[in-house]
């Protein structure tokens, strides 16, 4: 009786232990594969609709068949699919709330100062404006003055301006759209080369100059050069300081100098921890999807005082001297999404290059001596400009009116007054 019993019974183990096997190795796989697909689905969503509610709902749809589809193959029973796949569902969701969708805490800097005022123009920016008023007999020709960045507007009136109002000049000073003062948009794609430009144009209509003088420092000098060659008869003078790349397509595979590179040891440490947030990481990935994606998960309101944070702890690597603490930083908001964006849409704009050889301007170009930007950035800017001055100044870097202020004020009055 006992012998005839055996061969059943072993025939009958092998299924179990083969069905055992499976279970081990397909629910593993169902629990790891829910969230990678989960996160997968968010991204790929993203390129197809900024809404985040949507990119979440197809994170969780893709995360319950990719968790469950395996792990019900394994076991073979409903409920205990559901329950594992619920608990998957559960953790993964409660893991994103408490860091992807946890937002940054970060102070944002307080302005020293106010803005003259406001300007609604006609391109659809409001922007924030400073005005130092001419003082004695006034000049004709207005002065404007371009901040960098894009987006990293200084917190004015600076002792250039006073100076030049001194003399004679109405000096404007504005935040450009999305930076500062200024409003943001709802759609970050806005933020463009060409609408900085239009912006420009409307502020010069809008204080009723017919022509005026253009101060552009790094960026600003670029969009000075780009408004220069879009509207010729309107500039009477223009200075241009630590200009950045006259045209972006033309520095691509070229080593046009980077910030980054003369980082200290510290301040590299303390840009990792700033950036060491998986909210941030999930924010980079949407970027490359779909930079409305990543606007509507990270605002501006939250993103902008961590970029105002990485600026402050950058910026004595734009000095002649890293390591060294710099005073004075401004407390005005810049723009992180026009930056980026900005940035971005400069490879895509016409060359400027031959329109502005055909433009007689008087245009002063100053480069400080260590400058972290490629020397050959300024020279294309003076060969290009046939009526334009190069002055190199000793003892400083990219922020030349931090380092050599009074040289700075010199040169700039000088050449606007004809008195160098």
């Amino acid at each position: 009786m006992t012998t005839t019993q055996l061969p059943y019974q072993a025939v009958s183990v092998k299924p179990r232990r083969g069905r055992v096997l499976l279970a081990v190795v397909l629910i593993p796989f169902g629990v790891v594969l829910g969230p990678v697909a989960a996160a997968a689905a968010f991204l790929v969503t993203a390129t197809v609709t900024p809404r985040v509610p949507l990119l979440v709902a197809a994170a969780l749809a893709a995360l319950i068949v990719a968790c469950a589809l395996p792990v019900y193959g394994a076991v073979r029973r409903q409920g205990l699919t559901t329950a594992v796949t619920g608990a998957v569902a559960l953790l993964t969701s409660l893991a994103a709330f408490l860091t992807v969708f946890q937002p940054l805490d970060v102070a944002a800097p307080q302005p020293r100062s106010e803005p003259t005022g406001y300007w609604n123009l006609p391109t659809g920016s409001r922007l924030a404006y400073t005005l130092q008023r001419a003082q004695g007999t006034p000049r004709p020709t207005p002065v404007i003055v371009l901040h960098g960045g894009p987006g990293t507007p200084g917190d004015g009136p600076d002792p250039v301006e006073r100076a030049l109002a001194a003399r004679g000049y109405e000096v404007y000073a504005y935040d450009q759209l999305g930076s500062g003062r200024s409003d943001r948009l709802a759609d970050p794609t806005g933020y463009t080369v060409a609408r900085q430009v239009a912006d420009l144009e409307a502020v010069r209509a809008r204080i009723g100059a017919d022509r005026v003088v253009l101060l552009g420092a790094s960026w600003g000098a670029t969009l000075a050069a780009e408004y220069l060659a879009a509207h010729p008869d309107r500039v009477t003078r223009m200075v241009l300081t630590s200009p950045g790349v006259l045209w972006a397509p033309a520095w691509q595979g070229r080593d046009e100098g980077d910030i980054w590179d003369r980082l200290t040891p510290a301040q590299e440490r303390g840009i990792d921890a700033l950036e060491a947030s998986s909210r941030l990481a999930a924010w980079s990935l949407l970027m490359d999807a779909d930079p409305r994606a990543a606007h509507a998960l990270v605002s501006d309101a939250e993103l902008d005082p961590v970029f105002a944070k990485l600026l402050a702890i950058a910026a004595p690597a734009a000095t002649c001297h890293p390591g060294r603490p710099l005073k004075n930083l401004p407390g005005s908001l810049p723009g992180f999404y026009s930056n980026q964006l900005t940035t971005e849409d400069q490879l895509t704009v016409p060359d400027p290059r031959p329109a502005l050889r055909r433009v007689h301007v008087p245009v002063l170009i100053l480069r400080g001596a260590c400058d972290y930007k490629n020397p050959a950035i300024a020279r294309e800017y003076r060969d290009v400009l046939p009526n334009a001055t190069l002055r190199t100044i000793a003892g400083a870097g990219h922020i030349i009116d931090a380092e050599q202020p009074q040289v700075y004020r010199r040169a700039v009055t000088g050449f606007l007054t004809g008195h160098p």
